[in-house]
């Protein structure tokens, strides 16, 4: 695990067992130049704690890349808490969370992801201050959702030359809250939507409510596209998925799409554009960051819009220096988390 922090440049990586209430948990808070650590707490069962620690560790790198990215005065950082099937008292187990996060005093901010939500949060706030997105504050689903799809108009008309989505077949992967509130902005804009899930009730209501198609979710990264949109849960782009796609583009609200980064190289070499992940998806970031620190829906706006911006520069910047558009947001972010 030491090596895997020492190849990331994570700063630190903090361990809880709560004996009491069953809770076993990672923060992992990958650097603070900028301002402290923020990000979401997942809870999913992993299959050992290796793998949870590993999770956390590689979402914290993330997070720093898109806090910077984004222009948000925080570093980054990410909690799991490994769930167990057998859960006595749920929200004794989140109170319990928040003591741990307390316990950083003010070095992590938690907030939602997978598998928690805003009512997880309020039982947090019960022990800390360092948390956002509780039922007050607001769940971020819906803005990371207008993130990406404003990022999916500045990627159609980077790779298509229109921003127009009409008649476009966009392949969405993973219907969990951003992906189907996604879906539901690709499908007013007249985007023909190619669905798949592991939850069929969440594909069924996409065939109801959206028109949208069904697949079988090891189908869709082959199914002929114009744009495939990852926006389940882990790296799904690696040396052989990429090879399978037919689409033209890939830009999705997933963290951490890419195996490595020489999947980045094979995309370009097969002349599909990829939207860097932590820019696109970084919405739900910018809420959660603004709202936390009092700003106002406008402002947040504001910010939000930049997100199609940033993604044209890295477009260009990349077109300009042969590059894929994954090296040279990396290399952006590096400049702003380290300093080089």
């Amino acid at each position: 695990m030491f090596a895997l922090m020492q190849s990331t440049r994570t700063h630190s990586l903090h361990l809880c067992v709560d004996p009491a209430t069953g809770l076993k948990a990672v923060i992992a808070i990958h650097n603070q130049r900028l301002g402290p650590a923020m990000g979401g707490c997942r809870y999913l069962p992993y299959p050992d704690d290796d793998t949870a620690m590993t999770d956390a560790i590689r979402l914290a790198q993330g997070m720093s890349y898109k806090a910077a990215l984004a222009g948000l005065p925080l570093g980054g950082g990410k909690a799991v808490i490994i769930r167990n099937p057998h859960v006595e008292n749920r929200a004794a187990l989140f109170e319990a969370f928040g003591r741990f996060v307390d316990s950083l005093e003010g070095r992590y901010i938690t907030a939602t992801d997978s598998g928690t939500s805003t009512l997880d949060m309020d039982c947090i706030a019960q022990s800390t201050r360092h948390v956002t997105s509780t039922t007050t504050a607001g769940d971020p689903s819906p803005h990371s959702a207008m993130g990406v799809f404003a990022g999916i108009r500045a990627t159609a008309m980077a790779r298509l030359g229109t921003d127009n989505l009409e008649g476009l077949r966009v392949a969405v992967q993973g219907l969990g809250n951003v992906g189907f509130a996604l879906a539901e902005q690709l499908h007013a804009a007249g985007a023909v939507l190619l669905v798949s899930d592991h939850d069929p009730g969440r594909v069924q209501l996409a065939m109801e409510q959206l028109n949208a198609l069904p697949v079988a979710s090891e189908a869709l990264v082959s199914t002929p596209c114009d744009i495939f949109a990852p926006c389940g849960l882990g790296p799904v782009l690696n040396s052989q998925s990429v090879m399978q796609l037919r689409c033209a583009a890939v830009a999705g609200s997933a963290n951490n799409q890419l195996t490595h980064l020489q999947v980045a190289d094979q995309l370009e070499t097969r002349g599909i554009l990829y939207a860097p992940d932590y820019i696109i998806n970084s919405g739900g970031l910018i809420y959660v960051a603004l709202t936390h620190q009092g700003q106002d829906l406008g402002t947040i706006t504001a910010h939000l819009a930049r997100i199609p911006t940033r993604l044209t520069e890295v477009f260009a910047h990349a077109q300009a220096e042969k590059s894929s558009p994954a090296r040279v947001a990396q290399q952006l972010a590096e400049k702003l988390v380290y300093n080089a």
